[in-house]
């Protein structure tokens, strides 16, 4: 490929309706702004919430109505949003100066890589891959490797053996106050609970997801996917825009809320969070929930459908109720590729440091507060508060405490679940009760506040309190069921 420069003196331009509101637009902004008038015009003909409440503020209610309504004019001669007409001119006169500049050589060696990617979108061949990408990238890299082997080796044979030994020891040795040694090496202790679950348990977990993670999104194979399940997600009032965040969901569900700014209309946004809440495990909790069910492949393929059910039928309910229309999708499909190591290495290491500094904390602030909580009689009125949900769903008491941490984050409370299972105290079919319970639960602290500041307080404590109930029901009725159906995992 050559390129040869190319003298670029003026800027995108766009149809006429496009061009007069654009110019109504700039007389009417009396004030000063960092961007051009234009560039401001143009941003408040694609709706962008930002710069739409900077002129709000800046203009008064008054010329932003009339501004308003110069988009509401030019709107009325598209179909299409505004803001896919603005990109759609803006390509075509990219790909023009491209085709000016850039010369390509006649063999550019790519056709194996456009036809992989032409066959991960087609549902024939795409679905299948998919589901080895699952299969193989989800549960046996993730699950089995990283939540059996890695997991095993970390918290039975390093923390179990030799690290948690080692402090419990000093700290009886240098600190006599009870109290005190309850906080450090307790049963809920800093040490003995939450370093072990983050450093132990969780972190090879989160590392092999983000190490899979970053395989997938360098090779190219997310717009692919995002291509393929389009049609799917145009049922439930989203497109395939929505793949990235709901990807995004399996790493942190709280990262992911927040990508969801990328999806065009408030409707989709809001679908979007209410869904990552409802239905997305975090790869915490999808790893450890893999490694306790892995050896029940039965309650696997259950708690697998359930979710995917749950996923559809909500999606598909929130859409109807929820007025409006999906918004028009489109994305460049770049050619799939071998990923490259160092660009790998990279995006793990970004995504192991954010947990490191994110996430690591709050486990520690999940102890203390569960300190506190004993020391003020404040769990254990909790725990009793839990017993009869429990109880309801047909699990032994015991299980209120892994509810009870997956208030604080959904992987500390998949972490108390894999401890109950380490204990023995579920079965199969109690085992499989709790993992669909606490993978539909409420949303962790995190991403609570991250729905408060993305979608608003009303709306965040509004799916909460629809989430709640509704996870302690499916729980309750497929407990039932089982039991009815006597059914043995």
């Amino acid at each position: 490929m050559s390129v040869n420069t190319f003298p670029v003196d003026k800027v995108a331009t766009y149809p006429p309706p496009i061009e007069e509101a654009v110019e109504a637009i700039e007389a009417l902004l009396s004030e000063e702004y960092t961007l051009s008038r234009r560039a401001v015009a143009l941003l408040l003909l694609q709706h962008d919430e930002e710069i739409e409440g900077m002129v709000r503020r800046r203009e008064g209610e008054e010329r932003f109505a009339a501004i308003a309504e110069h988009i509401r004019k030019a709107q009325e001669h598209y179909r299409e949003p505004l803001s896919m007409v603005i990109l759609a001119h803006r390509q075509k006169q990219a790909q023009a100066i491209a085709q000016e500049v850039v010369r390509y050589p006649l063999k550019t060696g790519s056709g194996l890589a456009e036809w992989i990617g032409r066959v991960c979108m087609q549902p024939l061949t795409g679905i299948p891959i998919l589901l080895l990408v699952l299969y193989y990238g989800l549960y046996q890299f993730v699950g089995v490797f990283g939540g059996g082997t890695l997991v095993d080796l970390l918290e039975n044979r390093l923390f179990g053996e030799v690290i948690n030994p080692f402090i419990t020891h000093w700290v009886k040795v240098i600190i006599p106050f009870a109290p005190v040694q309850e906080l450090l090496i307790g049963e809920y202790g800093i040490f003995t609970l939450g370093i072990t679950y983050a450093v132990a348990l969780i972190l090879p977990i989160v590392g092999t997801f983000f190490l899979m993670f970053s395989i997938l999104e360098d090779s190219g194979y997310f717009p692919s996917l995002a291509m393929l399940i389009d049609r799917l997600f145009k049922k439930i009032g989203l497109n395939g825009r929505a793949v990235i965040p709901m990807v995004l969901g399996f790493g942190c569900d709280t990262m992911a809320t927040m990508v969801t700014r990328i999806l065009e209309t408030p409707r989709e946004r809001l679908i979007a969070t209410f869904l990552l809440a409802l239905a997305i495990p975090c790869s915490a909790q999808l790893g450890v929930i893999m490694a306790l069910l892995a050896s029940h492949p039965g309650a696997l393929l259950i708690w697998a459908t359930t979710l995917v059910g749950v996923f559809l039928f909500i999606g598909w309910l929130t859409a109807k109720v929820l007025p409006g229309t999906p918004a028009t999708f489109h994305i460049e499909i770049p050619p799939m590729r071998m990923p490259i190591l160092s660009n790998v290495l990279t995006k793990t290491y970004a995504r192991m440091h954010w947990y490191f500094r994110e996430v690591f904390p709050l486990f520690i602030l999940a102890s203390a507060m569960i300190w506190v909580g004993q020391m003020t009689g404040l769990f254990d009125l909790a725990l009793r508060a839990l017993t009869p949900v429990v109880r309801l769903m047909g699990l032994p008491d015991e299980a209120a405490s892994a509810f009870l941490f997956g208030f604080f984050r959904r992987d500390y409370g998949a972490a108390g679940l894999y401890r109950l299972q380490e204990h023995g105290v579920l079965d199969g079919r109690q085992l499989l009760v709790t993992a669909v319970t606490l993978t539909l639960f409420l949303p962790c602290i995190a991403q609570f506040l991250m729905m408060k500041k993305e979608r608003g307080l009303k709306t965040a404590l509004a799916i909460s309190a629809i989430i709640f109930p509704f996870a302690i029901t499916v729980g309750t009725v497929m407990s039932l069921i089982l039991q009815l159906l006597g059914v043995q995992l």
